[in-house]
């Protein structure tokens, strides 16, 4: 398989991961902590002794990477997570940041899955681990990215399947944008204009000129015929038209395409 495609795809998996685990380590501590892709093709060389955990992917597509961090890496991190100092690193610190990891997993599946179909996420420490021949891609904390902050080994399977979800895309079809979810949330309190269609008609405008109080137009839309939910201009929903409070509302019935679909293909 095209090694340009494996590179591509799973650059596009630890960059999705790089962001939710950077929005998760966020929340727990209270301060930004930027991670992202390394742009230079080098893997820095890291001090210190590793400590690993194993990211198992399953459902429509199924492999696993390993995320790699060094032991003062975790060190800072839980400190801060914990909210008190860490000296001695123990198994109880690497489960604290196992479980931000697991709460990343989250919006790394919403925008896996808007890529590759329904999966999850499974995360556990594992030791005595010896990387050979793995993709790997260095992740950096900063913007200085002379040293990696985090590492991701890449297995065989996952690799391939990612690769192969991508390379099935039909000729001619237009790349997908790469927007998460997790960057959808950062608008999820922007209010949006929704109109209601109960029907429409064609009008010459000699009939609309003509257009008085009491005046009745037909619309093309039968009674019993689904009313039409539109969101800048593009239908979203249809339903039944119902009253609440003495206002209209709409009972809906139907969606086309999930409506956040809609949104990061906009």
């Amino acid at each position: 398989m095209d090694i340009h495609a494996k590179k591509k795809s799973a650059n596009f998996f630890a960059a999705a991961f790089a962001e939710s685990l950077a929005q998760s380590v966020a929340a727990e501590t209270g301060s930004a902590w930027p991670l992202g892709v390394m742009s230079s093709p080098d893997v820095p060389i890291n001090k210190g002794t590793p400590v690993h955990f194993r990211l198992a992917v399953e459902g429509s597509i199924e492999g696993e990477c390993f995320i790699e961090f060094y032991e003062p890496q975790v060190s800072g991190l839980v400190s801060k997570i914990l909210k008190q100092p860490v000296t001695e690193l123990a198994d109880e610190h690497c489960e604290a940041l196992a479980k931000v990891i697991s709460s990343a997993t989250t919006g790394l599946t919403a925008s896996l899955s808007a890529r590759h179909g329904a999966l999850g996420c499974k995360v556990e420490r594992v030791a005595g681990l010896a990387f050979g021949g793995m993709f790997v891609v260095p992740l950096a904390a900063s913007e200085d990215e002379s040293n990696a902050e985090v590492l991701l080994y890449f297995g065989g399977q996952l690799l391939d399947a990612l690769s192969a979800t991508q390379d099935g895309k039909q000729a001619g079809e237009a790349e997908e944008p790469a927007v998460s979810s997790a960057n959808l949330k950062l608008v999820m309190d922007v209010e949006l204009n929704v109109s209601l269609r109960f029907g429409q008609r064609q009008l010459p405008l000699r009939e609309v000129l003509e257009l008085t109080n009491g005046s009745i137009i037909e619309l093309d839309r039968m009674v019993d015929e689904p009313v039409e939910l539109f969101l800048d201009g593009k239908l979203i929903a249809r339903g039944e038209a119902v009253v609440v409070d003495g206002n209209y509302g709409l009972r809906v019935t139907e969606i086309p395409q999930p409506v956040a679909a809609y949104l990061l293909n906009s």
